[in-house]
């Protein structure tokens, strides 16, 4: 049965329509391993009461013979700035430890309406004042850096089948990194934000994403779909279709790869890693360069900028959540510098279809230690394109070390197809020791 914690969502669906396992079993094995695991974690905040009497109607269901979704009986989890009908969702924030939504977030309610089971919340951030820090399976001493901490903890330490975690500079995409599992940021615009917490206004931060995290890149493929499209609450999302990411042909592909650029002093490590994608991808795509966009060195700048804006606290009301500090003119210089930094990477992409670069500096460091800089993901938050992170080797310590898959905008296909080459051709996801 323990073989069963580090099973792939899409088998586990599999073996409960075919009555191999029923979801109770599966939720109840869930169950235990977190009651082992998440002391040493502390990566799940908030269990759903009502799990186990849900994954026992979804067992009825498919005795009944009753039409059933792609994700049939299978637990996930839900970061702590999404929300989740009748569970808290504080953000980590004290002032909201009493906050208990009454709706659930889109991408909640759609991965319920496909069938998954909702085990319960995880952790934010590296540490919070609401319920402390989230250690690193692989070393419990080391960080899981990014918002979406607990959800990538606790997937790789076979506590979830899959989760979901919300994306503005990197935070799908750093613990992916540091935690050894697969992270996928989609396109902005085709997932919906409504009932991220805090409140996001597509217009005012176009950066912000929700999207699935899994120990394989084939679940963040079973995921997408079921949370995407259109929900007529957020404005930002379009009805784009979704093409099969088994139908992309490799070999037509043209990849750009990059470690070294002004901004970004990677470890040998990290170098050595991505040089080793590179190679695998060498073997099958039509043309693999080495070539760095023009002004991704100024993405920090950028992105300090926006920082310096204030959003609303709400979403009907004007409540800025913080000071202005920008004048009239910086606002329109900085919306100015920010489309031209897209124009440019546009004019980039017309000659690739992949980018490929570390996920970050550094492999996960020790907690309070520096953590290294994020210069490879911010550039594709600032344009919206579509990232996949996945495990692709270790350092020295035996710490995870991650590559970042880049497609062009609205091909997230493009970016799990070429994903799931590396993990197959590298590893992918190893099991932590959680020492």
């Amino acid at each position: 049965m323990e073989t069963l914690f580090y099973t792939s969502a899409s088998t586990l669906a599999s073996m409960i329509r075919k009555r191999d396992i029923s979801a109770q079993e599966l939720l109840q094995l869930h169950l235990q391993r977190i009651e082992s695991i998440n002391p040493r974690l502390n990566a799940l905040v908030t269990i759903n009461p009502q799990a186990l009497e849900q994954a026992h109607h979804a067992d009825e269901a498919l005795q009944r013979g009753e039409n059933i979704g792609p994700l049939h009986g299978v637990p996930f989890t839900v970061k702590d700035w999404i929300d989740a009908a009748g569970l808290p969702c504080t953000g980590g924030d004290p002032a909201f430890r009493e906050r208990i939504p009454s709706e659930d977030a889109t991408v909640v309610a759609r991965m319920r309406q496909a069938g998954a089971i909702l085990l319960g919340k995880t952790n934010v951030m590296e540490d919070n004042p609401v319920y402390g820090r989230t250690n690193n399976p692989y070393n419990l001493a080391f960080s899981t850096t990014g918002s979406s901490s607990g959800e990538a903890a606790l997937i790789a330490a076979g506590g979830s089948p899959v989760g979901l975690g919300s994306d503005s500079g990197g935070s799908i995409r750093q613990p992916a990194h540091a935690c050894g599992i697969a992270g996928l940021k989609p396109t902005n615009g085709r997932v919906p934000l409504t009932g991220h917490f805090p409140f996001i206004s597509a217009m005012n931060d176009p950066r912000t994403v929700i999207g699935p995290l899994a120990r394989f890149v084939e679940d963040l493929a079973l995921v997408l779909p079921v949370i995407s499209g259109v929900d007529w609450k957020d404005a930002s999302v379009i009805p784009m279709p979704l093409s099969d990411w088994q139908a992309v042909d490799l070999r037509s592909l043209r990849v750009a790869h990059y470690t070294q650029h002004a901004e970004a002093e990677p470890s040998i490590e990290t170098v050595k890693t991505c040089l080793e994608a590179v190679s695998v991808l060498q073997e099958i795509c039509t043309r693999v360069v080495e070539a760095v966009p023009p002004r991704v060195e100024e993405a920090y700048t950028i992105t300090r900028q926006y920082w310096q804006r204030p959003e609303s606290a709400s979403a009907q009301e004007w409540m800025p959540d913080g000071e202005f500090k920008l004048s009239s003119e910086e606002v329109e210089k900085h919306l100015f510098t920010w489309d031209r930094f897209r124009r440019a990477l546009t004019s980039f992409m017309a000659d690739y279809d992949v980018i490929l670069t570390p996920a970050a500096e550094l492999p996960a460091t020790p907690h309070g230690a520096y953590p290294g800089r994020i210069p490879y993901t911010l550039p594709y938050s600032l344009v919206g394109w579509p990232c996949v992170v996945v495990r692709c080797g270790a350092s020295p310590e035996g710490m995870p070390i991650g590559v970042q898959v880049v497609a062009r905008p609205w091909r997230d296909d493009v970016a799990l197809a070429v994903a799931h080459h590396l993990q197959d051709a590298l590893g992918g996801w190893q099991p932590p020791s959680l020492n």
